[in-house]
């Protein structure tokens, strides 16, 4: 081969690219040259007759009055086909156009998905809302982007199945629920007791519960709702009990003591994704919630421990003073010469006497904490510090479920809540000249975003489902790039699932919670069991469907003895059920034809925030239970932030309803919404002054096709979308440029227009030939770019075409053509109607998966 023509074969990409673009804007330039002549010679030509017209006009604005009512759509009865106006509205009205539609397609099962049909299927499983959540803008990209999918497969001939489902959201409702209960009777759960707080949660959900899914029809989301389901509905409960079952035979769960994130407001475990850290670089103090003064954060501080048989002391150091109470040992770092003379003998606690041995070579310290000694409490997890030997150590609990001192931990302090006690322990400390003084020490404070409760690292006795072996096969449907049956797009959040499932840990799932699924596991106590108490003993569960199972399996692990069940009172963590969910809203574990004919789903679209507290969770469980990937694509939507990139906040006054978007709303509606909440009277200030400057005028009407358009076309935008409503309200005028074009053809096609069998483009003007062609490049490029996931390519693909080539050259250019009678254009005005026709027709197809109203009504009128 020649040298030269090698080198050209390997041109930069890059550069090429550039030169075909620059050649496509030549082109079309060109194109756009001769269609003006052509437009040109049209209009001299038809002079005379437009001149006629005009006259013609006039006579008749003058003779008759328009019929204002023939402007109006009847009224409509719900469910069926919308009832039209005899003439088009002189502008597009959303509230107008968005009417009727949606009892229509629903009552006439458009959206529904047939398990027997032929058709290849295409399934997506809604990520579901909290059941007691509202709109929010971050629900109307899901819903946009989800929808524009859906309908596009569908309009392909594919089986379209998109399931809607609600989340019991445990935590996010039981907290809603308590708050609600201390507000209207000054009780709290426990005063109401397990059984009728249980009634109130489930009287809340009965009237508030699936609020999101009747504002998705607003949306215009196509779900079947003949599908529909909620994560603790009785099919799914049975399911989710199964799963923890079959998980629990294969030793993939178990009981253990381990270190959790435990809010003491919530008297629960909570996972990693509901505590948000606040990063803290020195000395600083902090509003925290249940406490009128602010606490110090930000500090280490230093005590002595005097060592027994007054020999000297040790000094120790902790962020934590408090947990001091309860310490059970000193172990001192190997490689500290300081104290190894120290190793074997014991410091005496000085508010509680309790001797505490002091350890050295037979333990081996994390090197993260530094030299010198450090203190061992219940607090710390053993697996974060102790390798080799283990010492049996008296576990002392510092704290009560709701954040006090333990009387066992020092009388003195007894019942004192965490933070004071942190106070009055380093008052103690010192009058007892034990007090070493505190310097400045960075750290990340947990609180968890539910209760905005400091989170306190507790030892307690959990559920656990062992992740190791599941994430490696997750893992590997994603990485191998010979084998790979999992996509993640965009690609860069791969990276993020290998370094989550390369660094799992086990995975805790029970929370100390009343509104749940209940863990199938009972207690068996013994009659002769030293410890009477109750899960005193590890290897004392059962794990078993129901009662009766469960008394079965005990009879036969302790034949002959006297035993009695107490059921874990404990519930799962929500996403342990929401990680089963493409399994249960298809029917599993039964083998239902939904099962069969839709799993595993398509593709799971959801924000890239969740990728691995559900997503991951979801590939692993599908695999496990399910025995394939419950999805084989993963595309992962940015998150959505204000105009000037802040993430959004109620505090901020910056929080975008998508319904206030849709239906417009004054400046004043949006200052009663942040008034009707629950933000401090500082926090409800700096909110008014920042709505006034984002939102002067208000929100003007929007629609929903507008907001669905704009939502998509964002997405090119990486991590994060600075939604700004003036792309929006922009979307709504263009909307109104879609309008008058059906309306102008209508004008021109005329009642009695019958559109071609097919068409012959050959015997067309170059004008007709053009349009054509270009709307066969804007259809692949559409499909290329939804194939793809580039939704916002294709949002740019279709409006460029309706914008610039369409509306704005060829209608223009034919105009000439309908301007008289001339009999030379008879020919030429019905290449141009049929052309016309063609156009609009594909066109609002090609739309329609984006702006389902707009495209629908325009569609039935042509």
């Amino acid at each position: 081969m020649d040298p030269s023509t090698n080198h050209q074969l390997e041109e930069d990409p890059e550069k090429k690219k550039k030169k075909e673009e620059k050649a496509r804007e030549k082109q079309l330039k060109k194109e756009k040259f001769l269609l003006k002549q052509q437009q040109q010679q049209l209009q001299q030509s038809s002079a005379p007759n437009a001149s006629k017209k005009s006259d013609k006009k006039t006579v008749r604005r003058g003779a008759e009055d328009e019929n204002p009512e023939d402007y109006i759509d009847p009224e409509t009865p719900s469910g069926v086909k919308k009832r039209l106006s005899h003439q088009m509205a002189k502008q597009y009205s959303p509230a107008a156009v968005e009417k009727s539609w949606y009892e229509w397609w629903e009552k006439s099962k458009y959206f529904e998905a047939d398990s027997t049909s032929s058709k290849p299927p295409f399934t997506i499983v809604l990520p579901p809302p909290n059941v007691t959540g509202a709109l929010h803008i971050g629900h109307a990209l899901t819903a946009a982007i989800e929808d524009t999918m859906i309908r596009w497969r569908r309009m392909q001939g594919f089986n379209a199945l998109w399931v809607p489902g609600m989340d019991h959201a445990g935590i996010a409702t039981q907290v809603v629920v308590e708050k609600k209960i201390m507000r209207e009777k000054k009780l709290t759960r426990h005063d109401l007791g397990r059984e009728k707080f249980i009634d109130e949660v489930s009287e809340w959900k009965n009237k508030y519960g699936g609020t999101i899914l009747q504002q998705l029809c607003r949306l215009g989301a196509s779900l079947d709702w003949s599908r529909e389901c909620f994560t603790m509905d009785e099919k799914r409960s049975q399911a989710v009990t199964e799963a923890f079952v079959k998980l629990y035979q294969e030793d993939l769960i178990y009981r253990a003591d381990r270190l959790v994130n435990w809010d003491c407001v919530l008297r629960t475990a909570i996972s990693d994704i509901e505590v948000d850290y606040i990063d803290i670089k020195e000395r600083t103090l902090v509003k925290v919630s249940g406490y009128d003064k602010q606490v110090e954060f930000g500090v280490i501080t230093k005590f002595a421990y005097p060592l027994e048989g007054n020999e000297g002391e040790l000094v120790v150091a902790t962020t934590r003073i408090e947990t001091m109470l309860g310490d059970t040992a000193i172990a001192i770092h190997p490689d500290d010469d300081r104290y190894k003379n120290f190793h074997g003998k014991y410091a005496v606690h000085p508010f509680n006497g309790r001797k505490l041995p002091i350890i050295c070579d037979e333990i081996l310290v994390d090197p993260s904490f530094g030299t010198g000694a450090v203190k061992i409490t219940p607090a710390h997890d053993p697996n974060d510090f102790e390798v080799g030997k283990r010492h049996n150590l008296d576990s002392i609990i510092v704290f009560t479920d709701d954040g006090k001192i333990n009387s066992n931990g020092g009388s003195e302090f007894s019942s004192m809540p965490r933070f004071k006690a942190r106070e009055a322990i380093a008052e103690a400390l010192q009058k007892k000249g034990l007090y070493r003084g505190s310097e400045n020490n960075e750290m990340c404070l947990g609180v968890c975003s539910r209760s905005n409760v400091v989170v306190e690292p507790m030892i307690k006795p959990q559920w656990y489902v062992r992740c190791s072996g599941m994430a490696e096969q997750a893992l590997c449907a994603a990485k191998d790039d010979e084998n790979k049956r999992l996509e993640i797009i965009p690609k860069q959040y791969l990276a993020d699932w290998k370094r989550w499932l390369e660094n799992i840990r086990d995975w805790c799932i029970s929370r100390q919670l009343w509104w749940g699924h209940q863990i199938p596991a009972w207690y068996v106590t013994l009659e002769d069991d030293a410890v009477q108490d109750f899960g005193a003993y590890n290897d004392h569960w059962v794990v078993a469907r129901n009662e009766e199972e469960a008394q079965d399996k005990a009879s036969q692990r302790y034949s002959g003895k006297k035993f009695h069940l107490t059921r874990d009172p404990d519930v799962l963590d929500t996403w342990f059920s929401s990680g089963l969910f493409p399994l249960t809203v298809l029917g599993w574990p039964d083998k239902t034809e939904d099962f069969k004919k839709f799993y595993p789903t398509s593709v799971l679209e959801t924000g890239h925030d969740i990728l691995f507290f559900w997503v991951a969770r979801m590939v692993m469980l599908g695999m496990k239970l399910g025995n394939d990937l419950p999805f084989t694509k993963i595309y992962l939507h940015p998150m959505i932030r204000d105009a000037h990139g802040r993430k959004m906040s109620k505090s901020l006054g910056n929080v975008i309803d998508p319904i206030e978007v849709i239906n417009g709303i004054s400046l004043e509606g949006l200052h009663k919404r942040l008034e009707a909440g629950n933000l401090d009277p500082k926090e409800l200030a700096t909110a008014i002054e920042g709505q006034k400057k984002d939102f002067p005028n208000g929100i003007e009407e929007c629609g929903t096709d507008a907001l669905r358009f704009a939502l998509v076309s964002y997405t090119a935008q990486s991590d994060k979308i600075n939604l700004d409503i003036q792309r929006v309200v922009g979307y709504r005028q263009w909307c109104n440029k879609l309008w008058n074009a059906v309306r102008f053809a209508m004008s021109k096609l005329g009642d009695d227009y019958i559109p071609p069998a097919s068409l012959n483009p050959d015997a067309y003007p170059f004008s007709c030939q053009w349009i054509l062609s270009v709307l066969n490049k804007t259809i692949s490029k559409t499909l290329k770019s939804l194939e793809s996931f580039e939704f916002s390519q294709a949002t740019t693909a279709v409006y460029s075409w309706w914008q610039y080539q369409l509306c704005d050259v060829f209608i223009e250019v034919i105009k000439p053509y309908f301007a008289g009678n001339d009999p030379k254009f008879t020919s030429e005005r019905r290449f141009a109607q049929d052309t016309l026709w063609f156009c609009l027709d594909n066109g609002l197809r090609l739309l329609h998966p984006f702006m389902p109203f707009v495209t629908e009504e325009l569609w039935q009128r042509l």
